[in-house]
């Protein structure tokens, strides 16, 4: 009997938002202190910001996973972590043709932009973090608020237990076959 070799997992950490809006930027500070540590073998961590094509090229990269950290409204108090699985269906069908502009793509129609250039969405998961405050194009704002600061110190270790979740799915299945 031949023993199964399991590779680690190809996944993709991407951090999205803008600097100059707020508390958008909670995904690049999250992705710059994430990328100051060492991170598990066949795992990028890569900020994208506002760069929406970008990330879409990015995710038909053969991923298999992808990790979404963003800024997200909620309804929460300011500060709060959220950890989503993406309905993929619901981003993507049955929805109208979207109009890109390769600076302002919210992730649902960066997912759209990746089903409509026909790559495979990988396991999809949002680590969002729920804003005190967005700027906006005509009254820019630096900084994150206090709440939204100390959430990214939590988000850390948030996300290195996903990937190590992912990375254990993904060998139970290896194993099961």
């Amino acid at each position: 009997m031949n023993p199964t070799i399991i590779t680690p997992p190809r996944i993709l950490i991407a951090g999205i938002g803008n600097i100059f809006l707020g508390d958008d930027a909670f995904g690049i500070e999250v992705l710059r202190r994430l990328t100051e540590q060492p991170l598990p073998d066949g795992v990028e961590a890569i900020d994208f910001g506002i760069r929406g094509f970008d990330l879409a090229c990015a995710i038909q990269g053969g991923y298999e996973s992808v990790i979404l950290v963003d800024a997200t409204p909620r309804g929460g108090l300011p500060g709060t972590l959220y950890v989503l699985e993406l309905d993929v269906d619901a981003l993507t069908t049955d929805q109208p043709e979207p109009e890109f502009e390769g600076h302002s793509l919210t992730p649902a129609k960066v997912l759209q932009l990746v089903t409509m250039l026909g790559g495979p969405l990988p396991n999809l998961r949002l680590v969002g973090c729920e804003p005190a405050t967005i700027g906006s194009l005509d009254q820019t704002q630096m900084g994150l608020s206090p709440a939204v600061a100390a959430a990214v110190d939590q988000a850390l270790p948030l996300i290195s237990s996903l990937v190590e979740q992912l990375s254990c799915e993904r060998a139970a299945i290896a194993k099961s076959k």
